[in-house]
């Protein structure tokens, strides 16, 4: 279902896209780390974002822990005033998510739902958005559970150490 919150998203992915959010360790961009977040900002169009890897992932299939290869799995947090987005939180897991399923995300004991298309998901309203970025400023952990187009049930642990930080830091630069 596509509607003008997903093409926004998609339009401001398409520039995260083209930066290096997929290349995170080797970009040049980041402007900051704070502790297991990290801060990257892009020109042209401007877009700053907090990102973080899991501190943990648990892949299973029929109730067993299975090996995977997985691409790089990044939750964050972005901004593109051009488009629009101030603060929008997305997750990638490293791989096309099954069709029309969607990634739960608990951030201590508090449960969200994302919707997904492809490798990546995100929250259907801003105001989901405003509440996730509300619990995960006051939460230790964000666990993101999915399931991959291939039956592949993965759990992603991240770590919120520095989260608020990021995030603030992220918003002020893209003045936010």
């Amino acid at each position: 279902m596509m509607n003008f919150r997903t093409i926004g998203f998609a339009a401001a992915l398409a520039g995260l896209s083209a930066g290096s959010v997929f290349a995170q360790a080797q970009s040049t961009n980041r402007v900051a780390a704070e502790t297991d977040w990290s801060v990257f900002v892009e020109d042209n169009p401007t877009e700053c974002w907090g990102v973080s890897t899991p501190k943990e992932s648990v892949n299973s299939r029929d109730g067993r822990v299975v090996a995977v290869n997985r691409g790089q799995t990044l939750l964050m947090v972005f901004y593109r005033p051009s488009a629009g987005a101030k603060g929008q939180v997305a997750f990638t897991g490293g791989y096309p998510f099954a069709s029309g399923s969607t990634v739960n995300m608990n951030i201590g004991g508090t449960t969200f739902e994302l919707f997904t298309e492809g490798e990546w998901a995100w929250p259907a309203t801003t105001e989901d958005d405003n509440k996730i970025i509300a619990a995960m400023k006051r939460g230790a952990d964000a666990k993101l559970t999915g399931r991959s187009g291939r039956g592949t049930q993965t759990e992603d642990t991240f770590s919120l150490l520095g989260f608020t930080a990021a995030v603030e830091d992220a918003a002020k630069r893209c003045g936010g």
